[in-house]
């Protein structure tokens, strides 16, 4: 998968999780989706699913924008 279907995919991942339109990779958790923590465990846990990437909560929660969060789960690819 190269990064720009993983952009996508995360955008994808993020939009069902927060039931939010418009996500870009500048999308803010804090500021633009006001989501509450158990929408990021479910988040996280659709990740580890569609992706095989094991990213750990605390690390996916201190995530400022999805552009944090493409490139944390990148990582561990």
């Amino acid at each position: 998968m190269d990064r720009k279907e993983l952009e996508q995919k995360i955008i994808e991942l993020v939009s069902v999780a927060y039931k939010a339109d418009n996500v870009t990779l500048d999308t803010n958790f804090k500021t633009d989706l006001k989501g509450a923590s158990v929408q990021m465990v479910a988040l996280v846990s659709e990740i580890e699913n569609e992706l095989d990437a094991v990213i750990m909560l605390q690390d996916a929660s201190a995530c400022a924008t999805v552009k944090d969060l493409v490139d944390l789960v990148e990582q561990e690819l």
